[in-house]
């Protein structure tokens, strides 16, 4: 049997926690599956799932494999788009991936542009306030906001955004204006988790102050919710609440003196770059930063 068969069958099997699961995905009978998966654990020479009459799970040496399989297919599929790089015009299945609200708000309306612009392109969008593994979940580019983790990716910085402290008019109303970044101590403060959760929140680009959030939501939307609610502060990215703000909803307090610009970057694989689909999701980013008015540096 095919290698990268029986690898696809293993991610499949590894993925639905089942034989059978895997041959429904991916459209072929549980004892081609079954077979498969015997003939890569001979190969390997090692044990990968863990088999009884209600489960499947992986052993340590499946759960070691997973990472390395989802890598060959990923190789596999970088040196396919690479060939394909060849061709003129976006076509074939492009990857992205951004947080929920700026994907919503600045990646989809390129997507939609280009989409149009190119019949034969088709978009997958992953969309999520946590930061995924690039190469392992096959992303072509993804749309990252704040300090960037050094890696092999390579890096397009495309924009800036600043963090911004709200609250709505009637908490303020109820609980005063803090006077100070101390200050906030004294007040309910409210939260989102993912890669912007934090202990401390930082003012002029190095003062801190201890956050305590009285409450922790999942996503950003939520929080944004909450504090147009007068649940409490909240620390967001101006992009998140420039509508709130502008309808007076939520208010801006401690503006600092010197703000902390965030970069706003594009990462993917180098080999990635020559994609037509990539090149031109990269430029037109770039294009529709500059007429937003955040594609500046600070």
């Amino acid at each position: 049997m095919d290698r990268l068969h029986t690898i696809e069958m293993f991610l499949a099997v590894a993925d639905r926690g089942s034989f059978a699961g895997a041959a429904r995905a991916l459209q072929i009978s549980p004892p081609v599956v079954t077979r498969g998966i015997s003939e890569l654990e001979a190969r390997l020479g090692a044990v990968l799932f863990h088999r009884s009459t209600r489960a499947v799970s992986l052993t340590d040496e499946g759960a070691g494999f997973v990472d390395r399989a989802k890598r060959i297919l990923a190789d596999l599929a970088d040196a396919e788009r690479s060939l394909s790089g060849t061709l003129s015009e976006p076509q074939g299945t492009f990857q992205i991936t951004a947080s929920v609200i700026f994907g919503q708000m600045h990646v989809l309306p390129v997507i939609a542009d280009l989409i149009d612009r190119y019949p034969a392109l088709d978009v997958r969008m992953m969309l999520v306030d946590r930061n995924i593994r690039v190469i392992e979940e096959g992303i072509d580019v993804a749309v990252r906001i704040g300090s960037l983790a050094n890696s092999s990716l390579r890096t397009i910085r495309i924009g800036t955004v600043r963090p911004m402290i709200v609250a709505s008019p009637a908490y303020l109303a109820r609980h005063g204006v803090p006077a100070s970044a101390s200050a906030l101590q004294s007040h309910r403060l409210i939260a989102s988790s993912g890669p912007r959760a934090a202990t401390e929140w930082r003012f002029d680009g190095r003062k801190t102050v201890p956050a305590k959030p009285r409450i922790v939501l999942n996503t950003v939307a939520a929080a944004v919710f909450a504090a147009e609610a007068g649940v409490g502060l909240a620390n967001f990215l101006d992009y998140q609440v420039e509508d709130a703000i502008d309808a007076g909803r939520l208010i801006e307090v401690l503006k600092p003196d010197q703000p902390e610009w965030l970069p706003v970057s594009l990462l993917f694989e180098a080999s990635r770059s020559n994609l037509p689909s990539a090149r031109a999701f990269i430029e037109a980013m770039r294009a529709h930063a500059a007429h937003c008015g955040w594609g500046r540096s600070p």
